[in-house]
């Protein structure tokens, strides 16, 4: 029978922001879960990906970024900027070697930003969902005028969520992640391989802006799987399985 480690080791940041993460030690190239906007390390993704690196002695870690599960901080006053900086933290802090990051819906934004900032320290990525500028198209654009003098009024507003708890949106959220926007530079800078998984029934992400992404890279060993009945979660037991059969063929290529 499989356990998970009760209590997330912490990781203290030079801000003093401390990052609650699960580390499984083994063989390189290791592999980093980042998980979605308003998810935490304990999703069916994240502990699946445990699980499977576990039983093939790969080297793994999942954590919460700051405002999000275990970890310190208020959502509310976190950005796409602030987030990145976690990530890369937890690549240099935490990890050796070349590193193969997983990322889901915003994860897989966070993901694309790592690798341009540390193309020698990772060897693959692997998106779901990916949520690239999601910002703009699914927070900003999908607020009527009203709710956005609100926002600008009150710099914090809460909207209804689909996966349970409301979203808490900020403004500077919005306005700071202009600066890590991707689908308007006409190439991504990206050589490393790249693994794109989508649904065609996600509601909330539409399946075009893999595509969008996969057009940027600069890496041709990149694809695009698109999964006919998959939604957003991508979290049956099926879409599992897609997951890890492809993560498999990543560092089986390797």
């Amino acid at each position: 029978m499989y356990f998970f480690d009760a209590k997330p080791a912490q990781c203290t940041l030079a801000d003093g922001t401390r990052l609650a993460y699960h580390r499984s030690p083994g063989a390189a190239p290791g592999v980093v879960f980042l998980g979605g906007f308003t998810s935490d390390m304990t999703g069916a993704k994240a502990t699946t990906l445990e699980r499977w690196c576990r039983e093939r002695g790969q080297a793994f870690i999942r954590f919460d970024y700051s405002g999000h599960g275990a970890s310190s901080g208020k959502f509310a006053d976190a950005t796409i900027g602030g987030w990145l900086r976690e990530v890369l933290e937890v690549v240099d802090q935490l990890t050796e070697g070349p590193q193969i990051l997983v990322g889901s819906s915003m994860g897989a934004w966070l993901m694309l930003l790592a690798a341009l900032e540390r193309p020698d320290r990772i060897a693959a990525l692997l998106g779901l969902a990916c949520a690239a500028d999601f910002t703009d198209y699914l927070l900003w654009q999908r607020l009527d005028e009203t709710l956005r003098q609100r926002l600008r009024r009150e710099r914090v507003i809460t909207l209804p969520s689909p996966y349970g708890e409301p979203y808490i949106i900020a403004l500077n959220l919005i306005e700071e992640a202009q600066r890590h926007w991707l689908l308007n530079r006409p190439k991504l800078a990206i050589n490393c391989p790249v693994r794109l998984i989508h649904g065609i029934n996600d509601l909330s992400v539409p399946w075009r802006i893999s595509l969008q992404v996969l057009e940027r890279l600069t890496s041709f060993d990149a694809r695009l799987l698109l999964i006919k009945d998959g939604e957003h979660t991508l979290s049956r037991e099926q879409d599992l399985l897609v997951l890890t059969r492809a993560l498999g063929e990543l560092l089986d290529r390797r």
